[in-house]
């Protein structure tokens, strides 16, 4: 996997060689976004699979269950890794020996970065017309093919849309404080060849009062499939205000592994919360426009404390944006208001979302 931790300074591929070294990229954010951490989480129980030793099932079980709940804890708010641990969970059971299980694990997870490929394809046939040509996109954090197996959600209409010869200009949100929007959303429309600028997450409001935002296109963490309610990173629900007040389109891009249908209320949704040292200070490459930075140390990676040195800081790492405030939810099944995504539990196989433990 990319050690996105590294980009835009470092491209690093790492290899993870046992599912508690992948719980431990998903918890570290070497790998993040809903469905990347959720097919890793898949691939992740696999490896856990796999690696057992043995004949007895009962053994088996108790091991997956621990693999299970390793993975499940490394990032609590998303929902797409519970999604995809419970549907290898359910396909593994089809298995009557331990070997016919390890090998089943293996296909399910597969089967899911396979779906998770197909369900962005299908958001950026649906939110491509959303984006005229001339249109300003804004975007928040990152949700592209960073953050999923490929092409991204809130992305997937982005480059549908350049597929299709449109001009237009994307604006990323540097979104603090790990600056996913800036590091990781701009370099990867860097590498596709769209004209994009990097802004201060504190300028949308600015610009969207004289004119210069035309659509805002966000993915989630996890979306109530009763409710509407969309849990995504740290100010998206500012941004969701901001559009609201300005009339300015906020559409939310999920696959259908971001729903989930059995949590009933938003406060029940756990809201990650991360280290202050996010707040508190940055990590970037040194570069030599900055002081005197001598030869020697141009481009290594450096955290540079910001704030007062005997201050603390709150960090939660998501937020929750109420129905009210999106104009729709771009899904692989077409574009829907909030309150119309029951219609979509019909694509979900109850097996694969029904808790296990």
């Amino acid at each position: 996997m990319i050690d996105q931790r590294c980009l835009p300074h470092d491209f690093i591929v790492v290899a993870m060689k046992n599912y508690q070294a992948t719980a431990a990229a998903i918890r570290d954010m070497i790998v993040r976004g809903a469905g990347a951490i959720g097919a890793t989480a898949a691939f992740g129980l696999a490896q856990g699979a796999r690696a057992f030793r043995g004949q007895s099932l009962g053994a088996f079980n108790a091991h997956i269950q621990t693999v299970h709940t390793v993975l499940k804890s490394a990032r609590p708010t998303a929902v797409d890794p519970v999604n995809a641990l419970n549907a290898v969970r359910r396909e593994m059971q089809r298995g009557a020996t331990v070997r016919e299980q390890q090998q089943l694990a293996v296909a399910a997870a597969q089967h899911f970065a396979d779906a998770d490929i197909a369900h962005c394809r299908a958001i950026g046939t649906h939110g491509a017309p959303l984006i005229r040509n001339g249109a300003t996109v804004l975007t928040h954090c990152n949700a592209g093919w960073l953050a999923f197996v490929d092409i991204g959600t809130a992305t997937a209409p982005i480059y549908a849309a350049q597929n299709r010869g449109r001009d237009f200009l994307v604006l990323c949100d540097e979104t603090r404080p790990r600056c996913q929007g800036a590091s990781l959303t701009a370099w990867e429309l860097a590498q596709q060849g769209i004209r994009h600028h990097v802004i201060a997450d504190n300028a949308a409001g600015d610009l969207m009062q004289r004119g210069k935002i035309d659509l805002v296109l966000v993915g989630s963490d996890r979306v109530l499939g009763h409710t509407g309610h969309v849990a995504n990173k740290i100010g998206t629900y500012s941004t969701a205000v901001l559009a609201h007040r300005h009339g300015i389109p906020f559409y939310v891009a999920i696959p259908l592994s971001t729903i989930d249908w059995n949590l009933k209320s938003w406060k029940r949704i756990p809201i990650e919360e991360r280290s202050g040292d996010e707040v508190l200070g940055a990590w970037g490459a040194l570069h030599p426009s900055i002081g005197k930075t001598p030869r020697s140390k141009v481009g290594s990676r450096a955290y540079v404390r910001i704030a007062n040195p005997t201050s603390t800081a709150l960090n939660p790492g998501f937020d929750v944006t109420p129905p009210e405030l999106i104009t729709g939810i771009i899904t692989p099944h077409g574009i829907l208001r909030p309150g119309e995504l029951i219609k979509l539990k019909r694509f979900h196989k109850s097996s694969a979302t029904r808790p296990i433990a």
